[in-house]
């Protein structure tokens, strides 16, 4: 196992954290009051008390700032992982759905699915990545000189 630099952390982020801005600017470029009427529960904003237009579109802004911005950073952080698992494993990208980058150490070979919290996805979204290890799993031992499989989320 090769180590990493922080100084090549730090450039990686110095030269990607503005894409991670683009996108949340963009993000809010494309978004008109249409959409956001239509995404979000009307009762809620009421019982939250906001009465004038003002209250209410910022409120919708907020929420679809705070949404997209979790998607947003989760790649951002998806993408600064895969950087340093190259670095440090020569892991690739993975070919597999749902499956970040794959690495392999002696006869071990590791799949890795990146998330950017504890509480990423529901239950179904859960046994979905669940389904797309075992497939992963099934392709990578069809190699005979794979020895064991480890799934890391």
């Amino acid at each position: 196992m090769k180590s990493i630099k922080p100084s090549e952390v730090q450039a990686f982020v110095k030269k990607h954290i503005r894409e991670f801005h683009n996108a949340r600017l963009q993000s809010l470029e494309k978004t008109s009051l249409k959409d956001l009427l239509k995404r979000k529960n009307p009762y809620l904003y009421r019982a939250k008390n906001l009465v004038t237009a003002g209250e209410l579109v910022s409120s919708l802004l907020e929420a679809k700032l705070s949404s997209s911005e979790e998607e947003i950073f989760g790649e951002f952080l998806e993408h600064l992982a895969i950087f340093v698992a190259e670095k440090v494993h020569r892991a690739t990208k993975s070919s597999a759905a749902g499956i970040d980058f794959e690495y392999q150490t002696g006869k071990t070979r590791y799949l890795v699915s990146v998330k950017s919290g504890l509480n990423w996805g529901n239950s179904s979204q859960w046994g979905k990545l669940e389904d797309n290890f075992k497939t992963a799993m099934k392709r990578v031992k069809q190699n005979r000189q794979i020895g064991d499989v480890r799934c890391i989320l």
